[in-house]
């Protein structure tokens, strides 16, 4: 899990299949250490993480990203240039089991990342 040490959540809104808070970031995880040294960025494997955490938070129970339709990653996230980032999650349920989402994340009016796919419930 990466709530709480790589990042964590302020300003957390849930309701009628949405979620919006904020991402405030760890810049000195041991991750950006590595990914890139002098030039930090956020993993799009942890992105896709924060996006299983959080829906896992919202539904209140534990899934699986089962497709990703359609991934961008728009701008790259520099935790020392963006120590916190818009996060935003809508999700819909397309019956007992699977999950249909869209999550992104924006700083300031920027897009830094949009995700289309499903999440099945484990």
């Amino acid at each position: 899990m990466l709530n709480g040490d790589l990042y964590t959540l302020e300003d957390f809104a849930h309701g009628d299949g949405a979620v919006t808070t904020t991402l405030l970031l760890n810049p000195a995880h041991p991750i950006f250490a590595g990914h890139y040294p002098g030039r930090p960025v956020l993993p799009g494997a942890c992105i896709l993480q924060v996006v299983k955490e959080i829906l896992s938070s919202a539904i209140e129970g534990g899934v699986m990203l089962v497709i990703a339709n359609n991934l961008k990653f728009l701008s790259m996230i520099d935790p020392e240039l963006m120590p916190s980032v818009a996060f935003k999650l809508n999700y819909q349920e397309v019956d007992e089991q699977f999950l249909k989402v869209n999550a992104s994340l924006h700083f300031e009016e920027r897009d830094c990342f949009k995700f289309q796919g499903s999440f099945r419930k484990v």
